[in-house]
């Protein structure tokens, strides 16, 4: 089994407020991150929060996930929120699935088919790929956790460790748009729109 981690640490200060906390279709980015994560059905699920925990908390009632919550995390980066990811996922898991949550159009079909795609070829990792661009959900092995934690203060171990490993790497291709992050309100707007809906929430 795999089990996903959803990194939900990150500071919003263009947001104004969190983001995660906004709603997308009645939902709101966090909660619809973490059921996707819960209804993949491919291992247990692990939810890193940062400053905004104790809210956040609420908007995971009735999801069977574990939380790791350090309001320091926003402050240290990505790398951070990853390392205390993994650190979460329990010993049976052969590795771990990391998604953003501020990419609410990753569902649990995607996260799927990146377990899919490991089993079916062996390859160690496996990353989303759009417009030969390769993204989050990545599927990374146990054996690659220590060098994962190990990335420090910021952002983009994940990303250092793709390149490093490519020639082990398996990509899934991703439809048109189904990558799409919330940096800033205009994302937000832009999403809702697409999607048929209207106004800020």
């Amino acid at each position: 089994m795999f089990a996903p981690i959803v990194l939900a640490a990150g500071g919003s200060s263009r947001m104004g407020r969190s983001k995660l906390l906004l709603e997308l279709e009645g939902v709101s980015l966090l909660r619809r991150a973490a059921r996707a994560a819960v209804d993949a059905a491919v291992g247990p699920v692990v939810v890193v929060l940062g400053d905004a925990a104790e809210r956040a908390r609420a908007e995971l009632d009735g999801l069977p996930c574990s939380i790791v919550a350090d309001p320091a995390l926003p402050s240290r980066g990505m790398n951070a929120s990853l390392a205390a990811g993994l650190a979460a996922v329990p010993a049976p898991a052969a590795g771990a699935v990391v998604l953003l949550a501020d990419m609410p159009l990753v569902d649990a079909a995607a996260i799927r088919a990146l377990v899919e795609r490991h089993r079916a070829t062996g390859a160690p990792l496996v990353a989303t790929r759009y417009c030969d661009a390769l993204a989050p959900p990545v599927l990374y092995p146990r054996a690659r956790f220590a060098e994962l934690a190990a990335g420090g203060a910021g952002d983009g171990i994940g990303r250092a460790l793709l390149r490093r490993y490519r020639a082990q790497l398996e990509a899934v291709d991703a439809p048109p748009g189904a990558l799409a992050d919330v940096d800033g309100p205009a994302d937000l707007e832009r999403l809702r729109a697409r999607l048929g809906e209207g106004g800020t929430r």
